[in-house]
């Protein structure tokens, strides 16, 4: 495991990362699983009950939200033809590719081979099984395209109203 400068593993006893790289500046919240090959960029936010497995990289500054899977065999098995049990390299892993400033949703689902585009976000819940578009929005199961993605910068700052009580 490589771990950058200034990396956050907010309950090391609850993670399991071994063989992955992970870039300066990065948090990574419990429950989280980076297998070995796996690539996080710098500034990247990994939120609970994430799995990264072998294949997958993750560029810089990408939000990848709670309970966010994704895969790498397009054709997972435990056992091949003969009954007998697959072991590690009995089976092709499959690169996925996200993009910088990325934004995944919570639970969201990431099928192997395909490219989540610069700045795109995946809407929570989501199924990604084709290469998502750079800024764009992508949302339901099926994965698809719903519009450019929604900017923070873009919308008005939400207020608090200060609520008056009626203490009479």
């Amino acid at each position: 495991m490589e771990l950058g400068q200034n990396v956050v593993v907010h309950h090391p006893d609850q993670v399991n990362l071994y063989g992955c790289k992970v870039g300066d500046n990065s948090k990574i919240a419990a429950f989280v699983e980076i297998q070995r090959g796996a690539v996080v960029g710098r500034n990247v936010k990994i939120e609970a009950f994430v799995f990264i497995p072998t294949g997958v990289t993750i560029e810089d500054g990408v939000f990848v939200g709670p309970h966010v899977c994704f895969s790498n065999d397009r054709y997972p098995a435990a056992v091949d033809e003969r009954g007998k049990l697959l072991e590690v390299g009995d089976w092709q892993v499959v690169p996925t590719l996200v993009r910088r400033r990325a934004s995944i949703g919570a639970n969201a689902t990431i099928i192997c081979g395909i490219t989540i585009g610069e700045g795109a976000m995946v809407g929570a819940g989501a199924t990604v099984t084709h290469d998502v578009p750079a800024d764009s929005l992508v949302v339901g199961n099926p994965a698809r395209i719903v519009g450019p993605r929604p900017r923070w910068w873009g919308r008005p700052p939400v207020r608090a109203r200060k609520r008056k009580l009626d203490l009479a």
